[in-house]
Formats: structure tokens, sequence, C-alpha cells
């Protein structure tokens, strides 16, 4: 049979399976219902409960995707037969005292195909029509002001914000909260989650269910609120992806802790008096569409055979890690190192440039690599030693470290523990939204500014001048667009190909090396998967940091270059809809590109640095952190 996937059925959820008729007497356990054998197509009942909510859609939820799934709907049983549901997903309305009766006689099954189908393996979901679901209060009944999703976990037919979390907690493998009493559990492990607590004249649950109840209906997307308004909806619309409801629930899981922290700080103990509508409670976007995003580095640039870079690229040992975290908007609020970082303000500026949001940078976060000697060193010792944390709100970024990696640069850490004043402080304006100038300030007085320069200019590697202490260091820029070409007859095919070139200018640092000429930036211009995803894959860019020279086992003339390497369409790692997505990325001696239309050579036999891309979706992401 097609069962929930994914679902950590605790103890409590396997006190559930029987069932029992409504009584003023609840057993511990919270089942207010009866015994029966589905083996009869019976009505399955039940209710839905903030208050009562009355003319409440409902439904089975068979498929697994939070939405309600119209028929002919077919379910693959364990026999490996098919059962087709003619009217889809059993569904109902619900009435007074938010009482529900679903018609289940399509779960029988004819004896050749299978078993029949049980409505206890499956989680029941209800949503509220805004305007049109009404709420039972001691003042009557009130419509609901907006739509919300809940449901419960198999088995349990109260349908409540309370056992929306529970069963979110048993899908992501936390099991229920009478066996984890610590932070938000420790508010909730006396409580019994899954019963009518109306019925209970259980105040304190009703309480909390009610503010989680607000906090989820601040998360439903405001479009899909018109649509449950709208005169002719009644709650079988789809619209949330099975992705965007799981990050729903798991954003009620993050947050309930601090839902419950404003209630019980409202309570004061007599929660019977709470205002729900009147709490202030935490405002939280959640970036939907569910986007892969960079979640780690590992940067390897310490040479093991000798003591020089660059260095044969087998002999590269690991020199720092990196680690991206996001809000559940998918927001970057800090890059953390166990090693040293390498900030680039021209990074920066993208990043500014899409609020943080680092899935609509399409490819993410260019390659960068600190060369000195003690990342390694500092790498060998557990623990963060240098970050970068982002403050979205004031436009600010603060670079800390607890390193001397950046001296040859003018930074000096102030302290060996990071949680001082930052090394850098970082500030920027915008004009009309775009970004104006980002500005970095260091603790030994010096100030960098960038502004940037967008003529003919691609997202992926803008133009920028920077300027120190008024006066212009480095600047890039571009006097026309890319050119494209088509892949050479021996080229067609491979994995990666220049097809796209636009050349640039890369001023300051005179006199400049004689090998640093014909700046060009190699693009794969291929359609990788369809017209409407980016085909902009940066292949290389050469670049001058002559301060590198300061360190001692750094050789070369100051030119340097990356270059990178993206997965093979279609094949692992490959994510069809964020097709630019950096697989490795190589920094080497520079040297001028060749032909457009050949195959693009990204792997070198000797390298300064190597960067491994790791990438995750934001709901594994998020998960991870509740574990």
């Amino acid at each position: 049979m097609k069962r929930l996937i994914g679902f950590s059925v605790s103890v409590l959820y396997l006190a559930l399976a029987g069932c029992g008729e409504e009584s003023d007497e609840l057993p511990v356990d919270g089942r207010d219902f009866d015994g029966v054998e589905y083996s009869e197509p019976a009505p399955y009942t039940g209710k839905v409960i903030d208050g009562y909510l009355n003319n409440a859609r409902v439904w089975l939820d068979m498929d697994g995707d939070s939405q309600f799934t119209p028929g002919p709907l077919v379910i693959e049983l364990d026999n490996g037969a098919e059962a087709t549901l003619a009217s889809g997903e059993p569904t109902a309305m619900s009435g007074t005292g938010g009482r529900f009766t679903i018609d289940i006689s399509e779960l029988v099954l004819p004896p050749s195909v299978g078993r029949d189908l049980d409505p206890r393996d499956y989680p029941l979901h209800a949503v509220a029509l805004p305007g049109k679901t009404l709420e039972e209060t001691r003042n009557g009944e009130v419509p609901v002001a907006s739509a919300y999703l809940m449901s419960a976990p198999p088995g349990v037919r109260n349908i409540t914000p309370l056992t929306t979390l529970a069963r979110y907690r048993g899908v992501v493998g936390l099991g229920s909260f009478l066996e984890t009493p610590s932070g938000v559990a420790a508010s909730l492990a006396d409580l019994n989650l899954v019963r009518d607590y109306i019925l209970a004249q259980d105040d304190r649950s009703h309480a909390y269910a009610r503010a989680l109840a607000r906090f989820m209906a601040s998360q439903i997307p405001e479009a899909y609120n018109d649509l449950l308004a709208a005169e002719n909806s009644d709650g079988t619309e789809r619209f949330l992806s099975r992705e965007a409801a799981f990050l729903l629930g798991v954003s009620l899981i993050q947050n309930a802790a601090d839902v419950i922290a404003v209630v019980d700080t409202a309570a004061q103990g007599d929660f019977a008096n709470v205002d729900a509508d009147a709490l202030t409670l935490p405002e939280v976007d959640v970036e939907l569409s569910d986007p892969v995003l960079l979640t780690g580095q590992k940067v390897y640039a310490e040479p093991s055979n000798q003591d020089i870079l660059p260095a044969n690229r087998s002999g590269l040992q690991i020199s720092a890690e990196l680690a991206f975290d996001y809000s559940e908007s998918g927001r970057l609020l800090s890059v953390s190192a166990n090693g040293c970082l390498s900030p680039s303000m021209p990074e920066l500026a993208r990043l500014i440039g899409v609020n943080g949001y680092m899935a609509n940078l399409h490819t993410q976060w260019l390659p960068s690599a600190a060369l000195s000697e003690q990342s390694r060193l500092n790498f060998d010792e557990d623990g963060t030693d240098e970050r970068l944390i982002f403050d979205w709100d004031n436009r600010r970024a603060y670079f800390e470290t607890s390193t001397t990696c950046h001296q040859y640069r003018g930074i000096s850490a102030g302290s060996t523990e990071l949680g001082g004043n930052a090394e850098v402080t970082y500030s920027w304006t915008k004009d009309s939204g775009e970004l104006a100038e980002l500005v970095a300030e260091y603790g030994t007085g010096k100030t960098r500014t960038l502004v940037p320069d967008m003529a003919n200019s691609s997202s992926v590697f803008p133009g920028y001048r920077l300027s120190e202490q008024g006066s212009e260091v480095e600047a890039v820029t571009f006097a026309v667009g890319i050119s494209n070409c088509t892949p050479q007859e021996d080229a067609v095919g491979a994995n990666q190909v220049v097809t796209g070139v636009q050349p640039y200018q890369f001023s300051g640092y005179d006199p400049q090396p004689e090998g640093f000429t014909d700046t060009v930036l190699e693009f794969d211009r291929r359609e990788f998967s369809g017209p409407e995803q980016p085909d902009l894959r940066l292949l290389r860019y050469g670049f001058l940091d002559p301060d590198r020279l300061g360190l001692d086992r750094v050789n070369g003339d100051g030119s340097f270059e990356w270059v990178m390497n993206y997965p093979t369409a279609g094949g692992p790692g490959f994510v069809a809809e964020q097709p630019n997505l950096i697989r490795d990325a190589y920094l080497t001696r520079y040297s001028a590109g060749g032909d457009c239309g050949r195959e693009f050579e990204g792997i070198p036999s000797s390298a300064y640095a190597r960067v491994e891309y790791s990438y995750q979706r934001l709901s594994e992401y998020l998960v991870e952190l509740l574990e």
C-alpha cells in the first residue's frame, strides 16, 4: 500500500491505532474514537479544531502531497497491484462542533485486487477557508480571517494545530514531545497533543493551538489565501507543492517554541483569558520553492609534498571547511570557517544585489581561497576560526577572525576568540533597489569602497570599481556584451564547451605582469535543462592580486585565474531547475584563453587551491537543523 514516507512512529502514535466513541471521559492517550475495524465501508469521523471549525475542507491525504487530489487517483498496493479511487481522496466539509464524516466506501477493494485500504494508514488534512470557515467561540461563530492548513498523524482523527505540530515532528523523525522533554517540548510534555482540548476544558492547549493557528496562517502565500477566499472556492483547489507544504510544517516546528513562549508570557498562568489575536507573534518568511542552496565548501590549499604554491593538483590537502547558514526564506545568515575565509567584495556585492537570497544568484558564491599556511594550522584545531555575519535589516556584514591568515592584507585579529569587535565591517547603500556602494571599514582605519559598473555586465560577473582611501586600486569594466559561438566539431557532446566569450578590462596594480593580457570571460551557454532556465555557466576568469605574493610560499607574478567545473547534464549533482551550480573550482596561474567553441580544459595539472562545493535542498538543510 502507498503510505506516507518518512513517518517516525512514536509510542504516542502507536497508542492511537484504535478508535472510540466521543465521551466526556477521555482516555489518557487522547483517543475519543471507537474500536471499529474498517473492513466495512463505515464512515470515517472526526473533528477539526482551533476552536471548533465549521465548514472547513477535510480529506485523507493518500498520495502524501498535503493537497486534495481529485479522481481518478491510482494507489499502488503492497502486492504490486493498483487500486483506482474514482472520486479521488476521500473528503468532506466539517459541520457543527467541527465534526466531519468522510465516505470511505471506495477504500473497499475486490478481494482479487487486494486488501481494503485502511483510512488509519493516512494522515487527515484540513484547510480553513477565509471568510467561509466559521470558528465557534464564546461570542458565537466568527469567520476565520486567513487560511491555514492543518493535519494529524495517521490514525488520529482530531485535526488541530497541535496535531499538526505532532505530525511534522514525526515526519522529520523527532518523535513525540513526550519523548523529548526539552526546549519547546518541556512546555508541552504534560499535554495531550491529539485530544479534543475544548471538550477536555484544557485552556492551556487551546491557547497554544490558537496562537499556532495564527502563526500558520501568517505563512500561507497571499495568492493561496485569495484563491481559497474566492466565491466559488470549496478548499479542493491545488496550489501548494508537496515541498512547500513540508516547508510550512518544518517552519512550524522551528518556531513553535517562540510562539508558545509568547503565550506563556501573556497568560501568566491564566490561559483561559489569553487573546490570541492580540499576541505579537514571530513573523517568519518561508521560501516555498525549496531551492538547492550552497551549504558547504572544502578548500584544498595546503601543499603536501612541497612548501610552495602552486602545487601538483593531487598533492593539495584540505586547509579549510566552510559552512553556509540560512534562514527559512533561503537568505544567507552567515558563513563560518574551520580554517580561513577569503572574503571577496565583488562577490559580496553580487549577494547584496539579490538581498542575500543565494538561490537567486544562479551561480552561487564564486570561489575564493585563503592561501596562508595558517589556514591549515587552524583547521587542524576543532572549532570556528572565522565567520562572516550578515545583518540584512541594517545593511551590514561583519567579518570576524581569530587567526593570522590575513596579516599580509593588513587585517589583524583583535582576539584569539570570536565574538568581539569585527575586524572588517561592511556596509552598503542602495539606489532604486540597486546596490550603489559597498564600503569595507577595517579595524586599522583603512577603508575600501566598491561601486558597481553594470555597463554590458552579466549577472554572474558584473563590473565594478574598487577604491582605497578614495583612490581607485582595481576595476573590472566591459566595453561589449557576451558573444556566442557554436561548438567546434571535436567538442560537440563534451561536458564543458566554451560557447560564449566576453572581453573585459582589469585595471589597477600597475605595472601589470607582462603575461596578463587578453582578459576574457569564458562561458558555456548551451541549453542544459530547457529554455526557461538561464544558460550562463561561467568557466573561467582572470584577475590580479599581488598582495598574495606577500605570502612566502606563493610563487608567481600576481596574476591568477579561477576555472570552474559543473555537473554533467542529467548526471550526479545536476539540478535541472538550477543548472549553473559549480561542482568544483581551481585557482591557477593566469593564461590567455583559447578559441571560442573549444572543449574547456577545466582540470589543471597544478593549482594554488581547489574548492569543492556541496549543496542541499532548503528543506533538507532545515530538517538537519532540527535534528
